[in-house]
């Protein structure tokens, strides 16, 4: 089965217990207005431009002959500077299975493993199935996710996994939606099934100012998280930068 990576991050050390490669999911059914991986939301292959020392010549937008390029209207192999990417390759999960394992023994060596993040790992499921199948029993497996998809599809994906990192953004349904686009309540759903399900997991929160880290929203969230584990995650102020690069706007 074939799936679109954007991202592979070797010696991750925030995304789980001990060094960890961190594998990007393209596409998610989410548009928080302040999410930090942009270029993550499409599930299509995109351009993309990093902005900070383009030398504005002009060369990529040539025409060119290679069939690689011609869906993007630029040329990515003639800057003189290597800016100009396409964020989303397909993988085949068994050759993907196999990338990831080479690294297995200084993972397990330090306690670390996999992890699926995103984007939204949730939204190409029956990939990563396959792939969690793949590394099942080599090394250990977590995903980061936001929780928003069917019941079906978030128990079938987590149960493949070794431990989970789930989102709760915010508790209000409505705010909710005005800032992510979508309601929560699958969400809170799926939290609820979490926490009787026996899976080792933490909760995580975006603390983004005026926005998620209010005492009213924090209050809200802890009751839904309990006796949890709960992580509060500070802003990430860099993420702007990036927008341009997807050419996207950045709303906040």
């Amino acid at each position: 089965m074939t799936g679109i990576i954007f991202d592979i991050k070797e010696f991750a050390l925030n995304d789980g217990a001990g060094i960890r490669t961190t594998v990007f999911f393209k596409g998610c059914p989410l548009r928080c207005a302040w999410c930090h991986n942009p270029e993550g939301l499409d599930p299509k292959p995109e351009l993309y431009v990093k902005q900070n020392g383009c030398l504005k010549c002009g060369l990529c937008r040539r025409p060119c002959s290679h069939p690689e390029c011609q869906p993007f209207g630029r040329c990515l192999h003639i800057c003189p500077k290597n800016l100009v990417t396409v964020k989303g390759e397909k993988w085949e999960a068994d050759d993907l299975a196999n990338r990831l394992l080479k690294g297995s023994a200084l993972l397990q060596s330090s306690g670390g493993g996999v992890t699926l993040s995103g984007g939204e790992p949730l939204l190409q499921a029956d990939f990563a199935c396959e792939l969690l199948d793949l590394l099942g029993g080599k090394v250990h497996r977590a995903i980061e996710t936001s929780g928003y998809a069917t019941a079906e599809t978030f128990q079938k994906v987590v149960k493949r996994c070794d431990f989970v990192y789930m989102d709760l953004k915010l508790a209000d349904p409505e705010e909710h939606r005005k800032r992510t686009g979508v309601s929560n309540e699958k969400i809170l759903a799926n939290a609820a099934w979490l926490k009787e399900s026996g899976i080792p997991h933490t909760f995580r929160t975006p603390l983004i100012p005026g926005i998620v880290d209010t005492p009213e929203n924090l209050s809200a969230i802890a009751k839904i998280v309990g006796s949890d584990p709960w992580e509060q995650l500070p802003n990430n102020a860099l993420a702007p930068a990036k927008y341009k690069s997807v050419g996207r706007e950045w709303i906040l």
